[in-house]
This record gives C-alpha cells, sequence and structure tokens, in this order.
C-alpha cells in the first residue's frame, strides 16, 4: 500500500499498528454500588480489580472505556445533544484517539497499562437513563472494557496511548 506521496509501502498489519496521536482522560467515574449512577473523581488507582471505590470486576471487564467523540453521536441518535458521561456507567471518557483502533493491544492510560478486550455491549439500563431508544442509541457506540495489565494512578487530563 502507498501512504502519504507514494514513497512508503506500509503492509496492512503496520497501518493497524499506527496511531495519529495520543488520546486524553477528560472524565473518571466510579459507581460505588448497583444501580447507581457513577461519581466524578478527578483522580484514581486502577489494580486488578479496576478502579478503586468502583464496583467493578477483575479480569476482562475490569475497567470500562468511551470516547468522547461517542457521546455526541449518542445523543445525536436520540435527537438530542451529547449525553453525559455518568448516564452510561463507564469508568473512563477519553478524547482524540480511537479506541476501536486499539481492541486487543495494550495501552498506557496514566500509569496503568490497560488491554482492550470486549466491546461494552449496550444494556436494558439505557433505556431508563437516556429514554425510550436508549439501548439501540448506544449500540455501536458504547466503547471498550479492558483487563489491567500494570496497576498505577490514573487522572483527568493523562495522555492515552499505546504500548509500542
Amino acid at each position: 500500500m502507498k501512504v502519504g506521496d507514494g514513497s512508503v509501502d506500509l503492509a496492512l498489519k503496520d497501518l493497524i499498528a499506527r496511531w495519529a496521536q495520543p488520546g486524553r482522560v477528560v472524565w473518571i467515574g466510579v459507581r460505588p454500588r448497583r444501580r447507581e449512577d457513577a461519581l466524578p473523581v478527578s483522580e484514581v488507582w486502577i489494580d486488578a480489580d479496576g478502579l478503586q471505590g468502583d464496583r467493578g470486576r477483575a479480569g476482562k471487564r475490569a475497567v470500562t472505556l468511551i470516547q468522547l467523540e461517542h457521546l455526541a453521536a449518542i445523543g445525536s441518535c436520540l435527537g438530542q445533544g451529547p449525553v453525559a458521561p455518568e448516564a452510561l456507567r463507564r469508568n473512563l471518557v477519553v478524547e482524540g484517539i480511537n479506541l476501536a483502533a486499539l481492541k486487543g493491544r495494550r495501552v498506557h492510560v496514566g500509569e496503568a497499562v490497560l488491554e482492550f478486550t470486549v466491546i461494552c455491549a449496550s444494556c436494558s439500563r439505557m433505556e431508563e437513563a437516556l429514554s425510550s431508544g436508549g439501548y439501540s442509541a448506544v449500540r455501536g457506540h458504547g466503547g471498550w472494557c479492558a483487563e489491567v495489565i500494570q496497576p498505577g494512578k490514573v487522572w483527568l487530563g493523562e495522555a492515552v496511548w499505546p504500548v509500542d
């Protein structure tokens, strides 16, 4: 494949491995109890069990992430402006990097290293949180689940980038 002015040939695997710029954490939320909205915090410790103070679970779904850019897309599907991050019950909102392009990769998020594992599927709570059609509005825009590879602190404004 030709890139740019055609002077560089890159294989598809090389193109997939590229990323344009680091993203950044713009919102952090923890849910201390089931069926509660996420509470915004400015920093958090992440370990194998997920975010400290969150009711999350260890393993492939320890941390949930969504792109800020998708909040507007979900809102648009509902005929409104961007939805509030706490309504979606995700732990981290990031901007400026395509999370879908990071599936299966290890990613620095602040001091922590996460591995993106599976899509965060929409759930029936979205009808309650976002109104009629909320479930369908979130489909394809719900973000990603990640496993914690290396514990660490994450704070607002921190960079998000793939481990090379």
